[in-house]
């Protein structure tokens, strides 16, 4: 499951705004991880808020990403993923003059759970019903 909290300033953002971040987000995952598992949570922050160095802040974003369903292992792809991410929030972050900063944080597969239920493994048959299905059920 990816999680994204993204921490932005208030006026950052409009509702159409954040519902074409959101399908941005699952664009990247699309083909490989159901759609459900996809979460984006936006943090509107006031700048009395929103602190850096100690200083309020009204033009910075941050993404906090938690990646737990998948982990990119190889360096290249991690590059490549990063570079993606950064082309595509482009006109929501730069294009707006906003400055920006991502991490993503990889969670061990076997910490986790939906509906109580432990997630196939990718590339098996009951992967492939959750995805179809776009909804956790028992396999």
């Amino acid at each position: 499951m990816p999680l994204w909290n993204i921490y932005h300033p208030e006026a950052a953002y409009s509702d159409a705004d954040k519902l074409a971040i959101a399908e941005r987000i699952v664009e990247f995952y699309d083909g490989f991880l159901p759609r459900f598992y996809v979460n984006v949570l936006f943090q509107a922050l006031p700048a009395a808020s929103f602190l850096i160095g100690g200083e309020p802040t009204n033009d910075f974003v941050r993404i906090k990403v938690d990646h737990i369903a998948r982990q990119i292992d190889n360096p290249a792809e991690q590059e490549q993923f990063m570079n993606y991410v950064a082309q595509r929030f482009a006109p929501f972050i730069g294009e707006r003059g906003l400055r920006w900063e991502i991490h993503i944080g990889e969670t061990p597969f076997g910490l986790w759970t939906i509906s109580g239920l432990k997630p196939p493994r990718p590339g098996t048959l009951a992967d492939l019903k959750w995805r179809t299905e776009n909804r956790p059920s028992p396999y």
